[in-house]
């Protein structure tokens, strides 16, 4: 009899454990969801802040993952670069795979400004302007996609990139925004010329950008990732004071 109740304490015990997991899995903070924009359907996930409260508004990023720009790339730069910071600081991320597999300079782009403009209607987003943020072809779709609305975004962060088919035009468009561009010192790819350019461009024309070549770091860099992904936070705290010099 003993051993029979100690069995159903044990299996009480482990289904409230189960219980506790659901609930907790439940409220997570990351949420999938879906969208047509400009005639495509488009995913991607939301990361809420801890605590969060549909009734106030939070700064927010818009992010993109590298390569094919999938929804594991999505997983990859939320997991690596954004989704821990923004629940501790209070920021809403909001990450889309490119629609139909089409990079968001190569096409992907043409949701925008439908998408934002759909987000900002779900979230109350603080003066109704992003951060913009990418790694890799992220980083260029993010440069892309903020000289193409300018209006939408408060900084723009690349990690690595480049601005897609540079023109002065384009990169006037950023000149409002505070531009931060990383490159890891081994990056096989060697953006480092074009990046340093750009940012030298835009320092010239008053806007506050930030070009950091990473020590020892490769393409995929550890600098920016875990804890240290505070850094690109501390760089989207910095656009209060101020994007001009």
């Amino acid at each position: 009899m003993k051993e029979n109740a100690a069995k159903h304490r044990g299996l009480r015990l482990l289904l409230a454990v189960t219980a506790l997991l659901t609930a907790l899995n439940s409220s997570a903070s990351v949420v999938e969801k879906s969208l047509k924009v400009a005639g495509v359907d488009v995913q991607y996930k939301v990361v809420l802040p801890d605590g969060y409260d549909p009734a106030l508004s939070y700064p927010a990023i818009l992010a993109f993952g590298g390569g094919p720009q999938t929804m594991n790339t999505v997983d990859a730069i939320l997991s690596r670069n954004l989704q821990a910071e923004a629940e501790r600081r209070g920021y809403i991320v909001v990450a889309p795979a490119a629609p139909g597999g089409v990079l968001f300079f190569e096409g992907g782009e043409r949701i925008f400004p439908g998408f934002l403009d759909a987000i900002l209607k779900d979230y109350h987003i603080v003066d109704g302007k992003f951060h913009i943020a990418g790694v890799s072809n992220g980083g260029i779709a993010a440069l892309h996609v903020a000289a193409a609305n300018p209006r939408y975004f408060l900084s723009v962060t690349a990690l690595p990139g480049y601005l897609w088919e540079p023109s002065e035009k384009k990169l006037l468009a950023l000149t409002k925004m505070c531009v931060y561009l990383y490159v890891g010192e081994n990056d096989e790819y060697r953006w480092h010329d074009e990046m340093k350019r750009e940012a030298e461009f835009l320092s010239v024309h008053g806007a506050v950008a930030k070009y950091s070549v990473e020590k020892g770091e490769p393409h995929r860099m550890e600098s920016l990732a875990g804890a240290k992904a505070s850094r690109l936070f501390d760089g989207f705290e910095a656009t209060k004071q101020g994007c001009s010099h």
